[in-house]
């Protein structure tokens, strides 16, 4: 975005990583905005919103940072600088309903010398996710060599709005396998997780290695790896 001499170039939110929250555990992280005039820049300030549009009838959700008026900037050259500001996210407060999870908005504004400034409120965009748990074991152990091994665990996601976890039922979690000596996991098949999250695979004891399974997330939902679980084969 471009007012008289002053440019937003960049905007980038938590280094370009995905924001993932829990029920309880705050979430720190940063947004700098990079802007450019002939004359320099003064400062730069981000904030986040929701919704379908920047104006107060679109907007649902905001996030502010710390800094009210201007972050700490930092120099490139005569005519660009980087500016961070610091955000503070309680689940508990910040995220009140399960709607907010997926695409937040960053709305930017820059100040150039000797009294310009810019703002954009599509300058860049995070996905905030409700986080996932997922956890995997293996039966029997040890077990015999051509013996079917049975893996369950359970995928569960943060609720928002009930500051606890639930079951996530009816998305594909991978199961995945790593022989002993070895440091790669392969992929055996795709489950589809059941009510209250239950997960369960079968497979055929060939060596001794490690079972676990993955889900891949979503824009508005987290991924999740569980522990691996090693069986002994005989």
């Amino acid at each position: 975005m471009t007012s008289d001499d002053t440019t937003i170039t960049k905007v980038v939110v938590n280094g370009g990583k995905d924001i993932v929250l829990g029920t309880s555990a705050k979430k720190t992280f940063t947004a700098t905005v990079t802007a450019t005039d002939p004359d320099g820049i003064t400062g730069g300030w981000v904030a986040l919103w929701h919704g379908t549009s920047f104006d107060d009838q679109g907007r649902d959700g905001a996030l502010f940072p710390a800094e009210e008026g201007s972050g700490s900037c930092v120099a490139a050259d005569v005519r660009t600088s980087t500016c961070t500001v610091h955000f503070t996210v309680d689940p508990k407060v910040g995220m009140t309903t399960n709607s907010y999870a997926g695409t937040w908005h960053a709305y930017a504004i820059a100040y150039g010398l000797p009294s310009g400034s810019v703002s954009d409120g599509y300058a860049g965009s995070v996905y905030i996710k409700r986080n996932t748990t997922l956890t995997a074991n293996a039966s029997p152990e040890p077990v015999v060599h051509g013996r079917t091994i049975t893996i369950k665990g359970t995928l569960t996601r943060a609720n928002w709005a009930t500051h606890a976890y639930a079951g996530l039922s009816n998305v594909s979690v991978k199961l995945q396998y790593r022989k002993s000596g070895t440091s790669t996991y392969t992929t055996l098949k795709t489950v589809t997780s059941g009510s209250g999250g239950a997960v369960t695979a079968t497979t055929t004891a060939t060596s001794d290695g490690y079972y676990r399974f993955s889900y891949a997330g979503t824009t508005a939902t987290g991924a999740a790896t569980s522990a691996s679980d090693f069986v002994d084969v005989q």
